[in-house]
């Protein structure tokens, strides 16, 4: 069980998560304020070496829902289904598949746990990775390429275009403090 408070706004996150060898399965909750107030449910599945198998996510306000159900198949390709009721300002759930394309990973907006399957899957040196990046609340799915780079006392160097955060991670490979995001209660 793992629970993350917000930094930047009022914003918590709990997690159920188990890793049995190099496979990843978790079930949480997130609920938030900004950039409107939501509450989103998922569950995340990997296969061998943590790379995602399935992100089912449901997001929902004040008259509206998001549903959001991605896929990875073992050919590498990206399926997603999608469903959106109200607040139609929000935009559409989903996106391209085919952009996804070399993805191994998704990362949940606004969530540390997903985080955590490169960070365990890192031989030690940096790593370069495109993700499946889901946007919250409206849970749009768009290619995000990543950088996570090993610095010293437990501290990952995380970047993408020209965001840059120092995190720290604990010796389970969870990530305890992410700068002006969320940090392990």
């Amino acid at each position: 069980m793992l629970i993350w408070r917000g930094l930047d706004t009022w914003r918590a996150e709990y997690a159920d998560v188990s890793v049995d060898g190099d496979r990843l399965t978790a079930s949480g909750v997130q609920m938030g304020v900004d950039p409107r107030p939501y509450r989103l449910a998922y569950d995340l599945d990997t296969v061998a070496s943590f790379v995602t198998a399935r992100l089912a996510v449901t997001a929902q306000g004040d008259g509206w829902s998001r549903r959001l159900d991605l896929r990875r198949a073992p050919d590498g390709s990206w399926t997603l289904e999608t469903a959106a009721e109200g607040a139609e300002d929000l935009g559409d759930p989903g996106g391209d598949p085919e952009a996804l394309e070399g993805a191994t990973d998704c990362d949940l907006g606004f969530s540390p746990l997903t985080n955590t399957m490169p960070i365990l899957r890192g031989g030690g040196g940096p790593a370069d990775y495109v993700m499946a990046w889901v946007s919250v609340p409206d849970l749009g799915v768009h290619r995000l390429d990543q950088r996570y780079e090993p610095l010293d006392d437990g501290r990952i160097r995380y970047s993408d275009r020209d965001f840059v955060r120092d995190l720290t991670v604990g010796p389970d490979g969870f990530v305890t403090h992410y700068p002006d995001l969320a940090e392990l209660v």
